[in-house]
């Protein structure tokens, strides 16, 4: 029998709560569009510095990954040391192509793999989103890396290797409501990123998709969310998938903790009841794997 709802979890639902009432009041539907879709890509968690009292979306948060230490830049309007300066053009092409205004590539520790499958109209709502917040200065912090990593030419490389940009394209055998959790999934969500293993030079093992990863960020093992009856969510319905991307609790009623916690808090919480079934439902129709062993 699950147990009753734990402090953090009351916490936690009382916040996705006062989140969905926020955001049903939005001043421009344009703008709340951009805030959606932005909550739904993890923006705010991945470039808001890990301590009390960051300024959201400034950058600085660390990423600890096995090639180093990478430090996520400010995506405030702030033209001196934020992306004020941009066209809506260059941002497009950051999250199409993995390179910034001036052409150099950046690392796969930024998720634009996942994200050259997001719409052209989706990648400009977010950067209008962007461009409204208040700017904040706050010069980036250079990554740290060793040496033979420390240029974009290895970027470049790895690019050349493992990206092969291409549009998310709907699977005509299927439904309206997987097609929405595949888009979702694979790329406005970029879930792959850490629920996917990844070979020696950090490209995903797209074969075992979702199958979890022993060496996730801030090494951490990321879990399997496959349907797997053994390693995965295969015992999990459809409703827990959407119980817990919205309060993080288990089927078992214990809650989601560290990364995946904040996830829950800055993202899934924020979605609509909809897509967050559309991915429980492309979710439960993976193909089960084991996990990486």
């Amino acid at each position: 029998m699950p147990r009753p709802l734990s402090p953090q979890g009351l916490i936690r639902a009382a916040l996705a709560a006062g989140l969905l009432w926020a955001a049903a009041a939005p001043a421009d539907p344009a703008l709340e569009r951009g805030r959606y879709l932005a909550a739904a890509g993890g923006c705010v968690s991945c470039h808001t510095e890990d301590r009390e009292g960051a300024a959201p979306y400034a950058g600085g948060r660390a990423l600890t990954t096995p090639f180093g230490i990478f430090y996520s830049p400010n995506i405030t309007p702030d033209r001196k040391t934020g992306i004020g300066g941009w066209t809506a053009q260059q941002f497009v092409a950051a999250l199409h192509e993995g390179r910034n205004p001036a052409g150099r590539a950046y690392f796969p520790a930024f998720p634009y793999p996942a994200y050259a499958g997001m719409t052209a109209g989706d990648a400009r709502a977010i950067y209008a989103y962007l461009m409204s917040l208040a700017p904040v200065d706050r010069p980036n912090r250079p990554h740290a890396l060793p040496w033979y990593l420390d240029t974009r030419l290895a970027a470049r490389g790895w690019q050349w290797l493992f990206f092969r940009p291409a549009p998310f394209t709907p699977d005509a055998s299927r439904d309206a409501v997987w097609n929405r959790g595949a888009y979702l999934v694979r790329h406005l969500g970029h879930c792959g990123e850490c629920h996917t293993p990844r070979n020696a030079l950090g490209a995903l093992r797209t074969g075992q998709e979702m199958a979890g990863n022993p060496a996730g960020p801030e090494d951490r093992k990321v879990p399997n969310i496959t349907p797997d009856e053994r390693d995965g969510i295969g015992d999990w319905s459809l409703s827990d998938i959407g119980m817990f991307l919205e309060i993080g609790m288990l089927p078992n009623g214990d809650f989601a903790g560290a990364g995946m916690g904040q996830v829950i808090d800055d993202n899934t919480s924020q979605l609509t009841a909809e897509d967050r079934h559309a991915i429980a439902v492309y979710l439960k129709a993976l193909p089960p794997q084991a996990k990486p062993r």
